[in-house]
């Protein structure tokens, strides 16, 4: 049952994978380019050049956006410049990497159904 559910995770995957490269004209190399994608998006003011801190914040808004799906995280608000700031409102459980990447690619994939209406 486990694999079924792992292989379903993996087909969805590929699929937003490849409905984003259609949207962008180039397909993301892996998870971290996604969560940046989704930073972009939930910062909300556009593509532009990010200083190598910026990437990490952009990284960590994603990972709290897309886990907030879970109960892990809720927003606490904007600071003056605009960058959402998160809070943790659960614990998150300790996971494996591969079970933490599983977490996190479910959560993006809904991310991207949820938030742009996409049909993964």
């Amino acid at each position: 049952m486990a694999y079924k559910k792992d292989l379903d995770l993996e087909i969805k995957w590929q699929k937003l994978l490849r409905l984003l490269e259609e949207l962008l004209d180039k397909k993301p190399k892996d998870l971290n380019a996604v969560l940046f994608l989704i930073g972009v998006q939930e910062l909300g003011k556009g593509i532009r050049n990010f200083s190598k801190e910026e990437k990490q914040d952009l990284m960590h808004i994603a990972t709290c956006k897309i886990l907030s799906y879970s109960g892990f995280y809720e927003l606490e608000g904007l600071d003056e410049e605009g960058w959402p700031h998160w809070k943790k409102s659960n614990n998150i459980p300790s996971l494996s990497l591969m079970d933490q990447e599983k977490l996190i690619k479910m959560n993006a994939i809904e991310y991207f159904e949820r938030e742009l209406q996409l049909n993964v």
